[in-house]
């Protein structure tokens, strides 16, 4: 690859962390015993902490490395119902009422995080910003039309279609055939964000513990007990949090979550005119292709951001940065003179039902399985099964009452992610 692909201050890390450096957060030691033990210290173990140290919980937050250091300081900070399936997919498989209750759910996680900023004061550049979703063909562009007709009445969003010759008004770009606005859709500075959940948890006196791996969980009379790299802990509950990083220790959610890379570039610093002329309105990007991309303009107007998946298999954020870039000159070919400045990864939970998950097994709380829209919904779902922990009626959800699936012969590793871009790429490739 080219290195003059590359700013000469390129960076393979996130582009959110240059405002908003890795926590310092010294080499705490874990308390020897705890009510709530919490795996995880993105979004979602957060916002559970959030809830059980607030109501006099003594609460410690285990992670193996920085906090916040997967997806939640690295995803691309856009922010929607979040919730993938149909209605009619989820009423053939569940009913009308528990269809409509699990889609309820993602508006209901969309108008929460905006009320949560808000009332926690956290300044993290969140914006009712509103999304542009655009069809890759004309038969793409009839689905649309036909899922916004069909859209049930109580689940309406606002969103309304933008037909090709006037696509202009929202994205500078002619690789589009229309698409569909969603007006209410947001976004966010994701480290800055998970700094705010950071520091409210830890005014809230949970105890959170960096570089702390926990490598056994077990049972311990009434409670468990947990070994870690930093000595055993004795707690009460525990709270398994990790989505994407799931693993050896917590088997059966491993079972049932696939880890998917996804990867973004940050673009050096162009003229703030043509940034304004490519997303005119600030809105959030993605499209109907099966290898679905995503893009924004940065919180200051002066980069794009753009992130998919573009690989085979798992790679090393510089070998993805030229694939990324291609694909972002499909969309906006007079970028091709802006180079790279950041490129990096993070691994999105996927599940088999494409939905997220939450409630107990043997005992042990959990909530992750975001395929890929995790921002509101892992501070949601976490505020929710914190509330579980504590016993509270307002932690039950639609989504808790869903069957966690997992397939035969799948450990952890997906075997058939590579076969699986492969015909995508081909359905993509077919544009008609």
């Amino acid at each position: 690859m080219s290195e003059r692909l590359f700013a000469p201050d390129f960076k393979d890390a996130p582009y959110w962390w240059d405002r908003t450096p890795r926590p310092e957060l010294g080499n705490p030691q874990p308390p020897a015993r705890a009510d709530v033990a919490i795996v995880g210290s993105g979004y979602t173990g957060l916002c559970a902490a959030l809830q059980t140290a607030r109501a006099g919980r003594h609460t410690v937050v285990l992670d193996a490395a920085d906090a916040g250091w997967g997806c939640s300081s690295r995803n691309g900070g856009q922010i929607s119902t979040s919730i993938k399936p149909s209605f009619a997919e989820l009423a053939a498989k569940y009913g009308q009422a528990d269809a409509f209750a699990i889609l309820k759910e993602g508006h209901n996680a969309l108008a929460w995080i905006g009320d949560f900023v808000a009332a926690e004061g956290i300044d993290c550049d969140f914006r009712v910003s509103g999304r542009f979703y655009g069809a890759h063909s004309p038969s793409r562009y009839r689905e649309l039309e036909r899922t916004i007709a069909e859209r049930p009445k109580g689940l309406e969003t606002g969103s309304y279609l933008v037909p090709r010759a006037k696509q202009h008004e929202e994205i500078g770009s002619d690789f589009y055939h229309g698409g569909v606005v969603d007006p209410r859709n947001a976004s966010l500075d994701p480290a800055r964000y998970h700094q705010g959940l950071l520091e409210r948890a830890t005014a809230a006196e949970a105890e959170i513990v960096p570089h702390c791996p926990v490598t056994r969980v077990e049972r311990d009379g009434k409670g468990f007990r947990l070994t870690t790299a930093k000595g055993e802990i004795r707690a009460r509950d525990v709270v398994v949090a990790t989505s994407g990083y799931t693993g050896a220790l917590t088997p059966w959610q491993r079972r049932r979550i696939i880890p998917i890379g996804s990867y973004i570039i940050a673009t050096e610093p162009l003229p703030r005119e043509q940034i304004e002329r490519l997303i005119p309105k600030g809105r959030m990007v993605t499209d109907t292709c099966k290898l679905v991309v995503y893009y924004r303009s940065s919180p200051d107007g002066t980069r794009l951001l753009f992130g998919g998946r573009v690989s085979i298999a798992e790679t090393d954020p510089r070998a993805s940065a030229g694939p990324l870039h291609a694909e972002m000159l499909r969309r906006f070919p007079d970028l091709a003179e802006a180079r790279i400045s950041h490129s990096w990864m993070g691994f999105v939970g996927y599940t088999f039902d494409s939905l997220p998950h939450l409630g107990r097994h043997d005992g042990i709380y959990y909530a992750m399985g975001y395929c890929g829209s995790g921002v509101s919904l892992s501070s949601y779902l976490g505020t929710r099964v914190g509330q579980q922990v504590l016993g509270l009626a307002e932690g039950r959800s639609a989504l808790d009452r869903t069957e966690f699936q997992s397939r035969p012969y799948y450990w952890g590793k997906p075997w058939f992610l590579g076969p699986s871009i492969r015909f995508y790429k081909w359905q993509d490739a077919r544009r008609r």
